[in-house]
């Protein structure tokens, strides 16, 4: 089943893997116009390289906007999801730890910070400054790519309190919390009258179910039950008050609870919360195929394709395809074993961003902030100055990175666990070279050979690896250190 090399293949690399552990990992897959701009992804990155200054006390190294004048708690959470890749090269964690070292005696975190005196920056439809709660999310991925128990244990204080102050701040008598359009990010949705947003209070939720899972880690029983509790209980609201059974969607409530009858993507968070049951995933999921609604060619538009107020041009959150947020619909396809879907959209979308940065004719390409959702190109806002921003990688290479690792050559991967599972539909050439696992580099490599099909291995320690490749094989199997090599025929 599994033909070994032994250890000594990776002691006479050990030169080699010295450098490769301060390079990015490798991919390989049959279309190299994705490995390019896997690759190329990786290169624009060095132009996003910050640094904290004495008057506002930012991180020593973070990433962020070239032009930006703040820090975004919104970016900041999804950036973390590709700089997990680096080979640590870029800090994940930085972009966190900018926020929490601003966090007041109330537990307030700001959702944006001035670059140049660290100071809050507050509007007047958002008085709070709050933005999505993502923290626990994002640290929750941060621990089963990069393994530090100890830092769940050291920032564990500071989301406690975060969390105690959203309650504090804008949970209702009604159980559901209420927070501006503004708050939520999607500024120009046509979400009118909203008052109890869908996508805020699965969120937050989420919040809840991350933060038992940090628990769980840190083998906290209380904590974990504590938070677990809370995710159940916005969990029943949100079925209860925003789900329609007759147009199989979650919806926002207005200052009634009367529902607000406009599909928005903001209506896909509960999948990735794990709010839906069978009942409710199954329309909800059909929502996503579904080319008059959100299944358009590039998916996933903002708004609907078939409501009154969808904009073929984008027009910033009224039809535009942000990758962050077809990152976040294909993370929830994921939670409901959904991944031959996931991997269908994931690619799709990747071709509309390769075809925008390569155009036909003079035009000059780029990679974007936000897209059209039925043909090539950048997303256009019509009266909005710098809209959509270019070569905004702090959404595009969660596409060009974590979706292209995690989705379209299909590796996930937890530290802690020492697992990789490798789950794909069929098989192809495609693979990873030199992912680092911290102490431990990774290749795994698919190759058509003459004895059949052949996953060739690397590691410098044992893992686990699992191969499901959809609906025909499923294998577990302890992968030592050194080298070795499995026919698939032959599991």
């Amino acid at each position: 089943m599994l033909q070994y090399f032994g250890k000594s293949a990776a002691t006479a690399e050990h030169k080699r893997l010295q450098v490769t552990k301060k390079e990015f990992p490798t991919i390989h897959f049959y279309d190299q116009d994705f490995v390019d701009l896997y690759n190329q992804t990786w290169t624009w990155m060095d132009d996003f390289q910050k640094k904290g200054t004495t008057r506002n006390k930012l991180q020593a190294k973070y990433l962020n906007y070239p032009s930006a004048e703040t820090i975004n708690q919104l970016d900041s959470c999804f950036s973390t999801f590709f700089l997990v890749y680096s080979n640590r090269i870029y800090s994940a964690s930085a972009q966190l730890d900018n926020f929490y070292g601003r966090q007041e005696k109330d537990g307030a975190i700001r959702g944006e910070y001035s670059l140049k005196d660290g100071k809050a920056v507050t509007t007047k439809d958002n008085p709070e400054c709050v933005h999505p709660p993502l923290f626990a999310w994002a640290e929750y991925n941060l621990y089963h790519k990069i393994g530090n128990k100890k830092r769940i244990k050291e920032i564990m204080p500071t989301l406690e309190a975060y969390f105690e102050w959203l309650e504090t701040t804008f949970k209702q008598e009604n159980g559901l919390y209420s927070v501006s359009l503004q708050a939520t990010t999607m500024t120009n949705a046509p979400r009118r009258k909203v008052k109890y947003p869908i996508d805020f209070n699965a969120q937050q939720a989420m919040n809840a179910l991350y933060m038992s899972e940090l628990g769980d880690i840190l083998n906290d029983k209380d904590i974990s039950f504590k938070y677990k509790r809370h995710y159940f209980s916005l969990k029943t609201r949100i079925n209860s008050m925003m789900w329609n059974d007759d147009a199989g969607f979650y919806f926002d409530l207005d200052s009634k609870e009367e529902q607000i009858r406009v599909k928005t993507i903001a209506g896909f968070w509960p999948l990735l919360g794990e709010i839906p049951n069978e009942a409710k995933s199954d329309p909800l999921i059909r929502q996503v195929r579904d080319p008059e609604t959100f299944g358009t060619e590039n998916p996933f538009p903002t708004v609907a394709a078939n409501e009154p107020d969808f904009d073929e041009n984008g027009s910033g959150y009224k039809g535009s395809v942000y990758p962050h947020l077809t990152f976040m619909v294909i993370k929830g396809l994921e939670k409901y074993g959904q991944f031959e879907l996931a991997r269908e959209c994931a690619i799709r979308h990747l071709y509309y961003i390769l075809d925008t940065l390569h155009p036909e004719g003079k035009d000059k390409g780029n990679v974007w902030e936000a897209y059209l959702p039925r043909k090539d190109g950048p997303s256009k806002w019509r009266g909005k100055a710098g809209f959509p921003r270019p070569m905004f990688l702090t959404y595009t290479a969660l596409s060009s990175v974590a979706l292209m690792i995690e989705n379209v050559i299909g590796l996930y991967i937890s530290l802690p666990r020492k697992t990789v599972d490798w789950i794909i539909p069929t098989l192809e050439i495609m693979g990873i070279e030199n992912l680092s696992l911290k102490r431990n580099l990774v290749t795994i490599l698919s190759n058509k050979t003459s004895r059949g099909w052949e996953i060739r291995l690397e590691s410098e320690k044992l893992y686990y690896f699992t191969i499901d490749i959809l609906k025909h094989k499923k294998k577990t199997l302890p992968i030592p250190s050194g080298k070795c090599s499995m026919l698939i025929d032959k599991l």
